[in-house]
């Protein structure tokens, strides 16, 4: 079985370390680089004064602001022209996911609007349109819609708070906007993430398609153990693991889905922006 086929058949019980004791599938990891169109996608952006954030790095750790125009350029499709590490969606996966572009409802956090450029490996990196990228992750206190309680923290649970989805454009750039996750007893701080082909768009979901992509977004270390820190995070007391320690994430930055942070204002509680480019293969 494939981590693209796995399904989850429940939640997993309060305490347990779910993805990194039982996986619901094997972790799989493919870092395929691809040069040299690289280096002159990031020539000619620079001869037109696009400037590309470092993938991987964080700009900005909340104490000064940034241009909001900058932040939510995207990264440049052939910079990061390699396959992101496909991994285990876990065990909190829900099937047909809210097309929207806002995904908090009522869950309170830092904003992190999330800028993904997806690229076809499969198309000598071009830019992949109409693909459908869906994220999901759980709240301040670390609990999933659909599973609340699983970290200690039961309440109202709607199945659909933080879990959304929405199509690229013709750049191959999607924009989600979430919170920053909170995090629960044995995983780092993550988002997780899928990415489907050729799906049909219902009133306000999806049905169909080709499940190319199977990944998790990270954070950077420094920013994340400021923001726990504080108000709603602070709250949960479950142990948190560092992403150093993480059983998913391996340590290779942009290709193992470490986000670009950037600062949308003066102090963390403004919120950042993630971006990322991602390799999929659509013919996978």
């Amino acid at each position: 079985m494939t981590e693209e086929s796995a399904t989850p058949t429940g939640a997993t019980p309060t305490g347990a370390a779910p993805e990194s004791a039982t996986p619901t599938s094997p972790v799989t990891r493919r870092n395929v680089v691809v040069g040299g169109a690289a280096l002159a996608a990031t020539a000619a952006l620079a001869a037109t004064g696009v400037t590309t954030a470092t993938p991987g790095t964080a700009s900005g750790d909340g104490t000064a602001g940034a241009d909001d125009a900058t932040a939510i350029a995207p990264v440049a499709a052939a910079a990061v022209c390699s396959l992101t590490a496909r991994v285990t969606e876990g065990p909190y996966s829900l099937p047909g996911a809210l097309v929207r572009v806002d995904n908090r409802e009522d869950r309170a956090g830092f904003e992190v609007r999330f800028v993904l450029t997806v690229v076809d490996l499969a198309n000598s990196c071009a830019t992949l349109a109409n693909a459908l990228v869906e994220i999901w992750h759980c709240d301040a206190l670390g609990e999933y819609s659909g599973f609340v309680g699983n970290n200690g923290h039961p309440g109202a649970d709607n199945g659909t708070f933080l879990r959304g989805a929405q199509l690229t454009g013709s750049d191959g750039v999607v924009r989600l906007t979430s919170i920053w996750p909170g995090h629960y007893r044995g995983r780092a701080v993550h988002t997780h993430l899928r990415v489907h082909t050729n799906v049909t768009l219902t009133n306000n979901s999806y049905t169909g398609g080709n499940l190319v992509h199977t990944g998790q977004l990270f954070y950077d270390p420094t920013l994340n153990t400021r923001i726990q820190a504080l108000s709603p995070y602070s709250a949960n007391t479950t142990p948190e693991t560092q992403l150093g320690n993480d059983s998913i994430y391996d340590g290779g930055g942009a290709t193992s889905g470490l986000m670009t942070l950037t600062a949308l204002g003066s102090t963390p509680s403004a919120g950042y922006t993630g971006t990322l480019t991602l390799g999929v293969n659509s013919r996978a």
